[in-house]
């Protein structure tokens, strides 16, 4: 980084090459055990996310400093009660903690850290409550993005008034996206997409069992949805379809404010 500055310092480049030079140098090394995206946010508005599953516990401690020192924040996801426990022990006097109990997530900020946001708007809708683990890890990288997040759970078209109020609520918050999880035979984003206008995101949950259980049944019934206006994700990646949802919000935002460049058609 050094080096880039003084070159530019120098004259030897341009602010633009710089820019550039910074973010793919941005990559922090880590010892031997991981390389870092720092500069990820900047680059493509995601945060780095730190995926706790089968990490070494004092690994996850030296990655999360890491987050910590060089961007302010960590978010961490499926962490197990062991990790959790440790890392509420290692930062939870220092610094501000946010979880997602369902999720089994943690965001862990530097006391002072604000997340910027964007005046994005996602809706998330469960068919159970057995897929809040799926719709909390959306939630979270979503409002990590910036977002204002609605949640509604259990409007499965086992019983298909259920889903009218929390359809509604959508409407009423004006959500510019929309998250759909669902398990078992994942009928409930067909359902929804052939209702509203918004751009939708369905998750298959693996909450099923028996024959195409797993969220198999589901993931293939929406992959053949007829309703259009629909992206899949795979089974239960809350954070993929979370990370979709409000990268189309904040560019909804975006041109809400006039911020977003005229592009001229030739």
């Amino acid at each position: 980084m050094r080096d880039i500055l003084e070159r530019l310092a120098q004259g030897k480049i341009s602010v633009e090459e710089a820019e550039k030079a910074l973010k793919l140098d941005a990559i922090e090394k880590i010892a031997n055990i991981a390389r870092l995206d720092v500069a990820r946010e900047s680059r493509r508005g995601v945060p780095e996310i730190v995926l706790a599953e089968d990490k070494a516990d004092e690994d996850l401690m030296v990655i999360c400093a890491s987050m910590l020192e060089q961007t302010g924040r960590a978010i961490v996801s499926r962490v197990n009660d062991l990790q959790l426990e440790k890392l509420k022990n290692k930062f939870g006097h220092s610094h501000q903690l946010k979880q997602f109990d369902h999720a089994k997530s943690l965001v862990i900020k530097r006391r002072g850290f604000r997340t910027a946001e964007t005046d994005g708007r996602v809706g998330i809708i469960t068919a159970g409550t057995v897929d809040l683990p799926v719709a909390e890890e959306a939630q979270m990288i979503a409002q990590e993005m910036g977002c204002e997040t609605f949640l509604e759970a259990d409007a499965g078209i086992a019983g298909i008034h259920r889903l009218v109020e929390p359809l509604r609520r959508m409407m009423e918050n004006d959500v510019d996206s929309l998250i759909v999880v669902a398990g078992r035979e994942g009928a409930l984003p067909t359902v929804v997409a052939g209702l509203v206008d918004l751009p939708l995101i369905a998750v298959p949950a693996s909450s099923g069992y028996g024959y195409g259980g797993e969220g198999r049944a589901a993931l293939m019934a929406m992959l053949q949805a007829c309703s259009l206006g629909l992206a899949v994700v795979n089974i239960d990646s809350g954070i993929a379809a979370g990370v979709v949802a409000a990268q189309i919000a904040n560019r909804v935002a975006r041109a809400r404010k006039g911020s977003l460049p005229d592009r001229k058609v030739s």
